[in-house]
Formats: structure tokens, C-alpha cells, sequence
């Protein structure tokens, strides 16, 4: 009963190793301080729960939804778009509601690829990315995660040395777990190589309004000009709104990719609940004060964060955007690998973050951490950091380096 198909192409989840032993550190008494998860603590604006409340239980609204979404969200969302990055979209055939942006990757992943299909995906990345393709029949290539002019001969060898030839690209930016920043320059580029190799594009901006340069918001790969023909792009109220648990996001772009997962979803689900649906149209056609709020909220945070950890004698990089830091191990544990650290951190600190492991190979030296405490949480975090430092030498003396696989 172990040997279904689609289970045995999914490796071991490596987050739920570090959850079992959080779990197990809190039932013994452990205060945890929780950096893993990338699941906002902000509460959503307070129009939008109102929306929610006085929606819910009006005649009409307990019945099946729309799949694609109701007209009225489908519109804000246009305009969305149309306020953010300059970009027109048809709210009847360009943009779709999804269950979250998670939900319509992993369905745009089962519409478009047949088995055996190659897929260009970053490594490190987050992992639906991937494995949406790999439960569809799909197989992956490794391309880089950083957006830079590097990326682009990678992306050829990727394109050169793949049989059959890839169908897609998934790009991500700002990225989870990296937290790179892609340029509007690096997507024009993009672009070219898509249409160059017939490639379709599909681009996750999940964070695109989590962001701390005010002179520099993210950019919409839709704002290159022919990006429409070949591309579409996932968002989600998830982080914008703090609504993660109302499971709200859209897929826009291409008409033709839009309507297979259109067609794909009809078979699957009726949409979200209709209030929630409604109370997602109240947050994007509503006040952006919350949304300036939430930035300062993670901005504050992650100062906190390369302030308190820098004392530890771990170096932060800072982030631009994101509500993520992606931290390179420290050099004296980075033998160990991204998941025995995570392990110790969550035993000799009671802090637990992200393995880079579970983000790809390419992330074993790194570890996520996620802004999802407030600053005095987070700088206790760096406080039992530092004493598992401190005495590190001492107490893992009978700890053997692991080897690395691969």
C-alpha cells in the first residue's frame, strides 16, 4: 500500500523531521521561538475580517462559488495590476482566482505538462516549484536562483544538454527562501530567452508587495512588453494581507494557459467560499495603510535580526525584500549539513529555522529563517544562540561531522 506512483517521485519532507523534534522539545517543557515556518503572525486588516463577518450567512453566499472566481475579485485584481505595474489585464480571460497561489501553481503544473515533460526550475527553491511537476509526470532540471547575467548561460547548458526539450521555466522573485530581487532588466532578458526557446513562463511573485528599498518595488515580469504571450504569474493575499489561512490568490497572464487551468480546476473545487471571496475584493480595492504597516512591521524585524545575530558572531545578510533571511551555516557546523543544524539549534537553543536542504541540494549550506516573531522574540532567539556558541565546543564533542550526499 507504500508503492502509489506519485507518492514514491516525493522524497522524505525534510521540515517534518525538524517539526517532530520541535514538537517533542515543547512537549517536554520548551519554549520554542519559531523561525521556520514562513506563516505570518500579523493579523489581517480589520475591513477585510469585517467584510468577511458581514458577508458570511446572507442569502446565496453558502452556496457553491465561482471556480475561477467571482467577477468582482477577478476586477480588483485587474486593477491591481493595473495600479502596481502599469499592466492591463481582461478580468474575464486574464486573470484567475486561485486557493492561494500554492494551489494554482501545483494545478497549472497538471494542466500544461505531460509525462516526461523537462521543467527549468531554481535550486534552491520553494518546493512546489518542483515537485508540482514531478506529481504531474514532469522531470526537473536544476537552473541557478540568482538573477544575475550568470543565469542566462546556465539557463542554455540546462536548455542544451535536456532531452526532450524543456516545456517551462519557473522563476521566483522576491524568492523564498533566498530572498533575491529580480531587476525589470533581468526580466526583459527573461523574456527574450523565453520566446528564444518556446519556453512557457511561470513566475511566483507571492512577495511582491513584501519589500523594504521604497525606491525599488519588486517589478512584474507582465510589465515587459510581449511577456503576456508566454507567460503567467502567480500572487497570493497570503503575505500582503496576512490572510495566509484564507488560502486567496490569483494566476494572470497568458489567456491560453489561463483557460487549461481554468479547465483543470472546474474538475477539481468551486472556488473559495464566496464571503471570503468578497472580503478578498475588499482588500485589494481598499486602504494600503495596512500593507505600509506590514512593511515596517517585517522591516523592524529583520533590523533586529541582523543586529542581534551579528553579536552572536553570525553574519545576516540582509534582505531586500521577503519576509525571509537565507543565511549561510556558520563555518564550524557547516559539515553537519542545513538539517543536523537545524536539529541542534532546535535542541541547544530552542529556536527552530528552515533547513536549506528542503529548498534543493544546492541550499544544504544554508538555513531559512523567517520573520515571523517579534523583535524581542527574535532577539532572544540570537541570545540562545549565542550561548549554544558559547559552548559548542563543549558539548558536541561527541558529535561526528556528517558527509554530505551528493
Amino acid at each position: 500500500m507504500t508503492d502509489f506512483h506519485r507518492i514514491k517521485r516525493l522524497p522524505p519532507y525534510v521540515f517534518e523531521q525538524v517539526n517532530r523534534i520541535k514538537a517533542a522539545a515543547r512537549a517536554n517543557g520548551a519554549d520554542i521561538i519559531d523561525l521556520g515556518m514562513g506563516n505570518p503572525d500579523l493579523e489581517a486588516p480589520r475591513h477585510v475580517i469585517e467584510k468577511l463577518v458581514e458577508t458570511a450567512g446572507k442569502p446565496r453566499t453558502d452556496r457553491y462559488s465561482a471556480s475561477k472566481g467571482i467577477a468582482g475579485l477577478r476586477r480588483a485584481q485587474a486593477n491591481y495590476y493595473q495600479r502596481r505595474f502599469g499592466v492591463s489585464l481582461n478580468p474575464d480571460t486574464q486573470v484567475v482566482a486561485t486557493l492561494g497561489s500554492k494551489e494554482g501553481f501545483a494545478n497549472m503544473a497538471q494542466a500544461i505538462t505531460a509525462p516526461g515533460d523537462v521543467v527549468l526550475v531554481p535550486n534552491p527553491s520553494y518546493p512546489i516549484h518542483a515537485f508540482g511537476f514531478l506529481m504531474a509526470g514532469g522531470v526537473v532540471r536544476s537552473v541557478p536562483a540568482e538573477p544575475t547575467p550568470a543565469f542566462f548561460p546556465a539557463a542554455e547548458r540546462a536548455m542544451q544538454h535536456s532531452i526532450p526539450k524543456p516545456v517551462a521555466m519557473v522563476v521566483c522573485y522576491p524568492s523564498n527562501p533566498t530572498a533575491y530581487v529580480a531587476s525589470l532588466d533581468f526580466y526583459r532578458d527573461l523574456v527574450a530567452f523565453a520566446k528564444k526557446h518556446e519556453l512557457i513562463l511561470l513566475s511566483d511573485l507571492a512577495y511582491a508587495e513584501v519589500y523594504f528599498d521604497d525606491d525599488n518595488p519588486p517589478p512584474s515580469v507582465l510589465q515587459v512588453p510581449g511577456a503576456i504571450d508566454v507567460a503567467v504569474e502567480f500572487t497570493s493575499l497570503s503575505k500582503t494581507f496576512s490572510m495566509a489561512g484564507w488560502r486567496m490568490g490569483f494566476a494572470v497572464g497568458n489567456e491560453r494557459l489561463l483557460a487549461a487551468l481554468t479547465r483543470v480546476k472546474s474538475y477539481l473545487d468551486y472556488g473559495a467560499f464566496t464571503p471570503i471571496q468578497v472580503a478578498a475584493t475588499a482588500a485589494l480595492n481598499g486602504p494600503e495603510d495596512c500593507i505600509h504597516e506590514m512593511r515596517a512591521t517585517y522591516r523592524r524585524r529583520r533590523d533586529a535580526m541582523v543586529d542581534a545575530f551579528q553579536k552572536t558572531g553570525w553574519d545576516i545578510p540582509v534582505p531586500s525584500a521577503s519576509m525571509f533571511a537565507w543565511v549561510p551555516i556558520p563555518e564550524r557546523f557547516r559539515s553537519l549539513g542545513s538539517l543536523e543544524f537545524s536539529k541542534l539549534l532546535v535542541e541547544k537553543a530552542d529556536v527552530a529555522v528552515a533547513p536549506g536542504i528542503g529548498f534543493g541540494e544546492h541550499g544544504d549550506d544554508y538555513v531559512r529563517i523567517a520573520l515571523v516573531e517579534n523583535e524581542q522574540r527574535i532577539r532572544q532567539a540570537a541570545r540562545n544562540i549565542r550561548r549554544f556558541f558559547d559552548n559548542a565546543d563543549r558539548t558536541l564533542h561527541n558529535i561526528v561531522p556528517m558527509q554530505k550526499v551528493g
